[in-house]
């Protein structure tokens, strides 16, 4: 699949202007279509839906079904979608990727996917301003509207990102391992938000969906070639014998 080895395919070093350029472009632009659609879809909800109230019996329904140890358990998994946890793994990360390939271009594809969610749920949360569900809530919620969840959405943005880079893997099993985990994460955090009270489901499916486009534009910000890409030396730079003039 030429998208999940485009990375491998081409390990040419781009100038920082064009990865500039091609970030804009690639990313950016598309971003705000995703924005417009996640706006659009609260619009929906909160005019001819009305708020769509209708999703507070689920919400209801985790209420009466917590425990103490779901409460623990749950707490720890909402945690990991905190603003502060992601940033911290995502640039932690993408140093230790940079370190291990020398490649700026490719380590900072999950700063990227988590700048690009954060913002277009920040601006769509203004915008959007939906209630949060009327049951008891766990954790102490940002002054940000319920829709869409940046926690569901902060998550998925890195961990899908993670997913992506654990393809390039030799290891197999650590490759199967990371993915697996990295799968299961974004989906802890939306059971947790959801049993915490944090959340309707919609702004869950919304942040999730948010997270993912974004991974995804993220990873596919860089232009590629793989039919004109330079043979380099695993660390990004041309060996010195193949250099150009």
């Amino acid at each position: 699949m030429p998208f999940l080895t485009r990375w491998d395919d081409d390990s040419s070093r781009p100038s920082i202007g064009s990865a500039l350029r091609d970030a804009a472009v690639r990313a950016v632009l598309p971003g705000v279509a995703v924005f417009a659609v996640i706006v659009g879809i609260g619009w929906v909800i909160m005019e001819p839906l009305r708020g769509f109230e209708a999703e507070n019996g689920v919400s209801r329904w985790f209420q009466d079904r917590r425990t103490p140890t779901g409460e623990t358990v749950t707490k720890f998994m909402s945690m990991i979608g905190n603003t502060e946890y992601v940033i911290a793994v995502g640039v932690l990360v993408a140093l230790l990727v940079l370190w291990r390939t020398r490649q700026w271009w490719f380590a900072i594809v999950p700063i990227l996917a988590i700048s690009l969610q954060a913002t277009i749920f920040v601006i769509a949360t203004a915008v959007v301003g939906r209630p949060r569900p009327t049951v008891e809530r766990l954790d102490p919620t940002p002054p940000t509207s319920s829709y869409p969840s940046g926690h569901v959405g902060a998550s998925t943005a890195l961990y899908v990102s993670f997913v992506l880079m654990a393809t390039r893997l030799q290891n197999v099993v650590a490759r199967r391992v990371l993915i697996t985990l990295c799968v299961l994460a974004p989906l802890a955090v939306s059971f947790a938000r959801l049993y915490r009270g944090a959340h309707h489901v919609t702004d869950v499916l919304v942040g999730l969906v948010n997270g993912l486009v974004c991974a995804l534009l993220a990873w596919g910000y860089l232009r590629r070639d793989p039919a004109g890409a330079t043979v380099t030396d695993g660390t990004g730079r041309e060996p010195a014998a193949q250099s150009r003039a």
